[in-house]
This record gives structure tokens, C-alpha cells and sequence, in this order.
């Protein structure tokens, strides 16, 4: 994963993601990669799954 970070606490499920940070171009080059959890992942301590992409227009 690409600055994402996760924790559960009870029911809440909280991600944080550093938006200063970039990691270059999309594939499509038509974005700026923020943060991604590359694909799904499991969420920590749950039967849940997760799949997060943060970015900006080029």
C-alpha cells in the first residue's frame, strides 16, 4: 500500500492518507497517484475488504 493507513477502533474503520505526498503519474497519465491500497486488502481485525485510490488531475 501507498500512504494509506488503517485502524479500526470498535465499529469505526479510520484511513488516513497524507495528501501532500505524491507517487508520479497514473498509468493513464492522466492523474497524480495520492495514495492507493494497490488493489483490495483486507481491513485489519475485520472479515471486511477494502480498496482505495486517492488522486488529483495532472
Amino acid at each position: 500500500m501507498k500512504n494509506v493507513d488503517m485502524k479500526v477502533n470498535g465499529n469505526i474503520l479510520t484511513i488516513t492518507v497524507d495528501l501532500s505526498k505524491q507517487y508520479g503519474l497514473s498509468k493513464s497519465g492522466k492523474s497524480i497517484v495520492v495514495a492507493s491500497t494497490e488493489g483490495n486488502h483486507d481491513v485489519p481485525e475485520t472479515d471486511f475488504k477494502i480498496g482505495l485510490n486517492v488522486y488529483k488531475r495532472a
